[in-house]
């Protein structure tokens, strides 16, 4: 490893602790990785054009170190309100005319069939990715971070 490198490296860990200290906001996150696992924890250094970022893991020791993720490997970055979700509610694919959304109405459908239906400022074919907020303002999911490459099909609807 050159000079560079270890000072990068050192860099990001430095960077990596400080996030995780009570300096950075957290977001709860449930990443549904391209080959069907599922982490979910907190992250403070997520951003769609870094090639990495970190998780630390929900029910982990407080001083567990934190799991790196590629960006490339998720399916889909689902920012959440809580970690157990409803699994009583009903999912909704429709608005409610009392909220008008904001943004593109946009329908996702993922290769593993799920769908996502929301609402996009951000999607443009050929980036790698792009927010949706879901159409179901119930949802335990407050915005997603669509990987473009693990769709099948992407529509404005």
């Amino acid at each position: 490893m050159t000079a560079d490198e270890l000072a990068e490296s050192m860099a990001e860990d430095s960077f990596v602790v400080i996030a995780f200290q009570k300096e950075k906001p957290l977001n709860k996150v449930v990443a549904r990785l391209s080959d069907g696992r599922t982490i979910k924890g907190m992250t403070a250094d997520f951003f769609p054009n870094k090639e990495l970022f970190h998780v630390k893991l929900a029910n982990y020791p407080s001083g567990a170190k934190p799991v790196e993720v590629c960006t490339k490997d998720l399916k889909a970055l689902f920012f959440v309100k809580d970690f157990a979700g409803d699994p009583e509610r009903a999912k909704r694919n429709d608005f409610d005319p009392a909220h008008p959304p904001t943004g593109r109405l946009i329908r996702v459908v993922f290769k593993d069939g799920e769908v996502l239906v929301g609402t996009t400022t951000g999607y443009q074919p050929g980036r790698p990715g792009f927010f949706v907020v879901p159409v179901d303002a119930g949802s335990n999911n407050e915005r997603c971070y669509v990987v473009a490459s693990s769709t099948k099909e992407i529509k404005f609807i």
